[in-house]
């Protein structure tokens, strides 16, 4: 690991007595890939810091709630914490980005996107004693289908599943009737025939096992939304500089593997559907030209409420591949 170039400097460093640690909340089960992920980011701080920092990782809520999270560590009840970047949105228009619809289509895409908002997050967080470590995007949202589609026409006098504002207007501009479903519940409505299609990544269909009903899924790739691991900014600073050094490297080798996991993860997920006999593919031409207009307006809306801002990403993320 390149963590551990930084133990000679560590060793260098004057004799740390006492062992620091860090409480970092987060809403995600112990089992999900980014807690995995979070949980060797810690071990390996502790590791390049000969235990001189500790990283205690509390999942699944256990701490606190995950829309609680990122004030529990601007207000210092804990000092680091994981959330989805979406739920920043209410204090900070411009983490909402990366959940845009039909915006981001490839990994590649979802990466420069990243590159872009990253300062934004950075200046924005300065200002609430926060600092970013790393963020890594959740699978892809594709589509799933209970018949084939080839077009927007053919939602027209159907129900698709829907869980929040964004997913209630995609229903609606397809001319499908939005149906708000909770994830535990929808095969239930699957089979009771109350839902005809819904926009999940494919890591969903694969855990809530949607197979059945479900016929197809199209790789639409509607939006990458992504997960930032953060730590209160006077705790960071607390730390010696070769600690803090250690801490983002660290940062930095989770990022980079957390990525090669996400794709990894949507790849596998994708293979699991097919071996349940849902016809996998990508999005018919005339459809998946339907949905880059929609990622058009979309864009334009969401510039258009969250103001200049948000052209210091879309701006050079449309004109300069």
């Amino acid at each position: 690991m390149k963590t551990f170039v930084l133990l000679a400097a560590l060793l260098a460093a004057p004799v740390l007595h006492a062992q620091t640690v860090w409480k970092l909340a987060t809403g995600y089960r112990a089992e999900s890939f980014h807690t995995r992920n979070v949980q060797q980011f810690a071990a390996e701080v502790e590791r390049a810091a000969q235990g001189a920092l500790r990283i205690e990782v509390h999942a699944n809520n256990s701490l606190f709630k995950l829309a609680e999270i990122a004030q529990a560590v601007q207000q210092g009840r804990a000092e680091a914490g994981e959330t989805i970047m979406t739920s920043l949105v209410g204090d900070m228009p411009i983490a909402g980005a990366d959940a845009v619809p039909f915006v981001v289509r490839t990994y590649a895409d979802a990466r420069r996107m990243w590159d872009l908002q990253r300062p934004l997050i950075d200046s924005h967080f300065a200002l609430r004693g926060l600092k970013a470590l790393y963020a890594v995007p959740w699978p892809p949202q594709g589509l799933f289908s209970t018949a084939p589609v080839k077009s927007a026409a053919d939602f027209k006098g159907t129900r698709m599943r829907t869980y929040n504002p964004a997913t209630v207007r995609i229903a609606e501009m397809l001319g499908a009737t939005p149906v708000d479903v909770p994830m535990v519940e929808v095969n239930q409505a699957l089979v009771a025939g109350k839902l005809d299609s819904m926009i999940t990544s494919a890591l969903t269909g694969v855990e809530n096992q949607v197979w059945g009903q479900i016929r197809q899924y199209y790789g639409i790739n509607a939006w990458f939304p992504k997960n930032i691991v953060f730590v209160n900014q006077k705790a960071f600073d607390a730390l010696p500089p070769p600690l803090r050094q250690a801490v983002m490297q660290a940062a930095a080798e989770a990022e980079s593997r957390g990525w090669a996991l996400s794709e990894s993860i949507a790849q596998e997920s994708v293979g699991e559907l097919q071996r349940k006999g849902i016809q996998v593919g990508r999005a018919p031409a005339e459809l998946d030209a339907e949905l880059k207009r929609l990622g058009e307006r979309f864009s334009r809306e969401w510039v258009q409420s969250v103001g200049n801002e948000a052209n210091k990403i879309f701006i050079p993320y449309y004109f300069q591949r």
